[in-house]
């Protein structure tokens, strides 16, 4: 069950780490936080590609700042509610994906698949790197090989 801290709704920081409030869901809040990041790609596929870089860059190097310390003020290792994590970790997903619904909700899927099963070198990151970089880097790293899978299937169905 994902306990909300009262900080989230008073603290900017805690409330974009915690995906603008959406991570306060009490069941599956990176599925949702992954929902939510897809409401917010819709508008972002139609950015220029060196814009969509820089922006999860941006998004990327930011989270490390949002949830590391967040972490450090809950005093929680990766709280189940962080889910900037998720947002980045999907719209990297998405970098050069092809526009339409099916993709969407391919690399949504992809991305639960790898963010929840979390394959090596994932569960190494998850484990082994602290702080927010880890938070960060175990979700990017999902949102490569959910990347590289989507890339496949429409390089083989397109």
């Amino acid at each position: 069950m994902n306990h909300t801290p009262n900080s989230v709704w008073k603290n900017p920081v805690h409330w974009l780490a915690f995906g603008c409030g959406i991570g306060t869901i009490p069941f599956a809040p990176g599925t949702f936080g992954t929902l939510a990041a897809v409401v917010l790609y819709i508008p972002m596929a139609k950015l220029t590609l060196i814009t969509y870089i820089i922006m999860l860059a941006l998004a990327f190097l930011g989270g490390i700042y949002l949830c590391g310390r967040t972490t450090k003020d809950l005093q929680q290792h990766d709280h189940s509610g962080i889910v900037w994590d998720e947002f980045v970790g999907y719209w990297v997903t998405m970098l050069a994906a092809p526009p339409g619904w099916v993709w969407i909700v391919t690399g949504f899927l992809l991305f639960r698949l790898f963010d929840i099963s979390k394959p090596w070198p994932i569960n190494w990151v998850d484990r082994y790197v602290g702080g927010g970089l880890g938070i960060m880097l175990d979700d990017l790293l999902a949102g490569l090989l959910a990347a590289l899978c989507l890339q496949m299937l429409a390089w083989w169905m397109l």
